[in-house]
């Protein structure tokens, strides 16, 4: 590994801006667009790189397209691989159709039916579509045996050179469309690939700009990383922030990455939640989880950003409509305003209208599940209750003490949350 390291070769400006030559008419050169709701927010010029108007509404297309134009006719014959169940695979899919490249796509079989459908949309008949295992380690190893057995050329989605300077392209266009000097850039992390080429860009062409990694808390590959100074394997992550949910980043894009940015930050998958539900309800901005995640950071960083001109890349838009239950409630235990209770009432009559008395004028009662065991003097009941403002909780607290009917408090019991709610 060690070996590796000393090897690495760098991505430089120039073959970013070749790679630009090659996307112009592929890759939508997308809007650099001053944000007047999170400037007046955060007291700063903050502009949003909207790469979720991207044709497969992320940047991945420009890796992707970049890595396969490079190949030589005999690979260019024996097609293409790629493991993803997500932005990847339909940027992948996406170059196949475009240039006439056969494609095999592995994915996950637990991967929802929309993004299947999405990856042979874009592809079209260039493109086979493999469900494999049940997850995403099953299918890049079986990705990698279907290489090995075909001769054909793996499309990395983060650590390759090619790919690297593809996602570059999106930093040639934020510098070219700026009209101010842009003081902080903030870049959401998953394998690395992304930061890495275009950090590789403003490092160059505007040394002065502070670059900032951001990853869900539940993924902190690269941060850990940035801490233990070399790589790391996590051994479990939250999957929810897919797009950026990694247990290891990339050799090359950690090398790149601990030499051009300045710090990682971590964002919890519920203000990333919160982020979302505001970009939709403000900016009518869909916005998938990884592509919130550097607007969710500014609150980390909002007093050192005070009257400075910062950019957001907002790096994809493709959010699945049956997940925004899941969404809002995450927002809201995040935000303090919906609370989970383990209520055991007494087995007598009139013991939960006594009950519904502590709550407040506001409160409501979204979730109850009583199961009443005639044998035992109390019965247990899952209660969910949401306010209207975190303030309110204590008050609630101190009204059920009063009330002396038994409680357990979950929110903060993850193993015993996770199971009941």
């Amino acid at each position: 590994m060690e070996s590796e390291t000393r090897q690495i070769i760098f991505p430089n400006v120039d073959n970013i801006f070749q790679a630009a030559e090659r996307l112009r008419k592929v890759a939508i050169h997308t809007p650099l667009q001053p944000n007047l709701n999170l400037s007046e927010r955060f007291e700063a010029n903050i502009l949003l790189k909207r790469e979720d108007l991207q044709i497969v509404r992320s940047y991945k297309i420009r890796g992707a397209y970049n890595k396969m134009a490079q190949l030589p006719p005999a690979s260019i014959a024996k097609g293409v691989v790629c493991a993803s169940a997500g932005n990847h695979a339909q940027g992948v899919a996406y170059a196949c159709r475009l240039m006439a490249i056969k494609g095999t796509i592995f994915m996950p079989t637990t991967t929802p039916n929309q993004k299947v459908k999405q990856v042979k949309m874009f592809g079209k008949e260039m493109i086979d579509v493999e469900l494999v295992g049940d997850t995403f380690d099953d299918a890049f190893a079986a990705s990698l045996k279907f290489c090995d057995e075909m001769g054909a050329t793996f499309v990395h989605p983060f650590d390759d050179l090619q790919v690297i300077e593809g996602q570059g392209t999106v930093g040639l266009e934020i510098f070219k469309d700026a009209d101010v000097r842009i003081d902080y850039l903030l870049l959401a992390i998953g394998g690395g690939g992304l930061a890495s080429g275009v950090s590789t860009v403003f490092r160059q062409l505007s040394p002065h700009t502070r670059i900032i990694g951001v990853e869900p808390a539940g993924a902190p590959a690269m941060e850990n990383a940035f801490e233990r100074e070399e790589i790391v394997t996590l051994e479990k992550v939250d999957k929810f922030v897919d797009g950026a949910a990694v247990r290891r980043v990339g050799e090359l894009t950690f090398e790149i990455c601990r030499k051009n940015l300045e710090k990682v930050l971590l964002v919890p998958e519920g203000k990333v939640c919160s982020t979302i539900l505001q970009l939709y309800n403000e900016e009518a901005i869909v916005a998938e989880p990884a592509g919130a995640l550097t607007i969710a950071a500014l609150d980390l960083i909002k007093d050192e950003i005070k009257g400075k001109n910062v950019v957001c890349l907002v790096s994809g838009g493709n959010n699945d409509i049956t997940r925004t239950e899941e969404i809002k409630e995450r927002s809201l235990l995040y935000e303090g305003l919906k609370h989970y209770f383990i209520i055991r009432f007494p087995q007598r009559a009139g013991a939960l209208r006594e009950f519904l008395t502590v709550l407040g004028p506001d409160d409501d009662i979204t979730h109850f599940e009583y199961v009443k065991k005639t044998s035992r003097e109390q019965g247990p009941a899952l209660v969910g209750i949401e306010l209207k403002n975190k303030e309110e909780f204590e008050p609630l607290l101190e009204r059920m003490k009063q009330t002396r009917i038994p409680y357990e408090y979950i929110n903060d019991r993850q193993d015993l949350f996770q199971f009941l709610v």
